[in-house]
C-alpha cells in the first residue's frame, strides 16, 4: 500500500528556502511516511541560518558539511554518500530528493535502477535532466501558491472571519524569489500544449469500442511521461477540472459506478453527417433546337 512506504526525505539547504519545509514534509506524506529526515548544508553560513528555526519544529536532522575549497559545493557529495548508505540498508521504498541543482540527476536514476521510487522536488528554475530522472516532480513554488489561493478561498467563504495572523504566514511562503518564477516559468516546466497531444494520443491508442479512458488512468500515465505533471502547475486543484478546459474532450460515467470516463468528441465530418447541409439545386443545361432547313428541289 502507498501509506505504508517508507521514505528518506534530503534536502539540500544551499539550494532550498526554509519557507517551503511545511510543503515538502505534507507533499511527501501523500505518499508515504518519512523514516529519514536528514537536511544538509554548512551551517556555519548565514545563508542557512533561516533553516535553524524549523528544524527542531519539524524534526529534521541536520547534517554539517564544511567546504573544503572556495567556490566547490561539498553538500551534494555528502548528501549523495548518505542516499547510497540507506539504499543499502534496505530499510526505505523511496526517496525525496529537495533541491532545484540538477547535480542529483545520476543519483535519481541510480535510485530507480535499484527499484526506488524517487519524488524530486525544487523551484521551476530546476534544469530539466534532473525532473526526468525523478519518477515525480513537485514544484515548491507552486504547491506554495495553490496553498496560498486555497487559504485566500476560505476566508473569502467565510466572510464574518478576519485572517488577522494567517494572511502574513502566507505572503511570507509564497513571496521571494519572484524574479526566477517569472523569468524561468515556461522554461522547463512541460508546456501544456505537449498535455494536449498526449491525451490525444492516449484516447487514439484506447481498444475499447466508445474509445473512453477512465481519468485515473489518464493521470496516472501523464505522470509516468511528464514526471513534473501536476494539475497545480495549471491553476487547478482537481484533475477533473483541468481535464473540462479541453473543448476536445467529454467526461461522463459509465453505468452506476462512480468513477468517470473521459472520450475524445466526435470529429469535424460526423458533426456535419448529424446536421445536413441543405443542397443546393441544380441548374438544368437548356439545349435550343436547332431547325434544319431542307431545300426541296423541283
Amino acid at each position: 500500500m502507498i501509506d505504508d512506504r517508507k521514505f528518506a526525505v534530503l534536502i539540500d539547504a544551499d539550494n532550498v528556502s526554509a519557507k517551503y519545509i511545511k510543503f515538502i514534509l505534507d507533499e511527501i506524506s501523500n505518499y508515504g511516511v518519512a523514516t529519514y529526515k536528514r537536511i544538509y548544508g554548512d551551517w556555519t553560513k548565514p545563508q542557512v541560518a533561516s533553516w535553524k528555526d524549523v528544524l527542531l519544529e519539524n524534526s529534521v536532522t541536520p547534517v554539517q558539511q564544511y567546504g573544503y575549497t572556495v567556490g566547490k559545493n561539498a553538500t551534494d557529495s555528502a548528501m549523495i554518500i548518505d542516499a547510497m548508505d540507506i539504499l543499502y540498508s534496505g530499510n526505505v521504498d523511496g526517496y525525496c530528493i529537495v533541491s532545484s541543482d540538477s547535480d542529483f540527476t545520476k543519483l535519481s536514476a541510480r535510485l530507480r535502477e535499484s527499484g526506488m521510487m524517487v519524488v524530486g522536488m525544487g523551484e521551476k528554475k530546476t534544469p530539466k535532466p534532473f525532473i526526468a530522472a525523478c519518477n515525480q516532480f513537485k514544484y515548491l513554488d507552486v504547491l506554495a501558491e495553490s496553498e496560498k489561493k486555497a487559504l485566500e478561498e476560505g476566508s473569502i467563504q467565510d466572510s464574518k472571519a478576519k485572517p488577522v495572523e494567517s494572511k502574513p504566514d502566507i505572503k511570507a511562503a509564497s513571496n521571494g524569489n519572484k524574479q526566477p518564477e517569472q523569468t524561468e516559468t515556461g522554461k522547463y516546466m512541460t508546456d501544456i500544449n505537449l498535455i494536449k497531444a498526449a491525451i490525444i494520443r492516449m484516447m487514439n491508442e484506447v481498444d475499447a469500442e466508445d474509445q473512453s479512458m477512465n481519468m485515473g488512468e489518464i493521470g496516472n500515465r501523464l505522470v509516468k511521461r511528464y514526471p513534473d505533471f501536476d494539475v497545480r502547475n495549471y491553476g487547478d486543484t482537481k484533475l477533473s477540472k483541468f481535464l473540462k478546459k479541453f473543448d476536445f474532450l467529454e467526461i461522463h460515467q459509465k453505468g452506476k459506478g462512480t468513477s468517470m470516463w473521459v472520450s475524445l468528441k466526435s470529429d469535424t465530418p460526423k458533426e456535419t453527417d448529424e446536421a445536413p447541409v441543405p443542397e443546393v439545386k441544380k441548374k438544368r443545361r437548356t439545349y435550343k433546337a436547332k431547325r434544319r432547313i431542307v431545300k426541296i428541289e423541283d
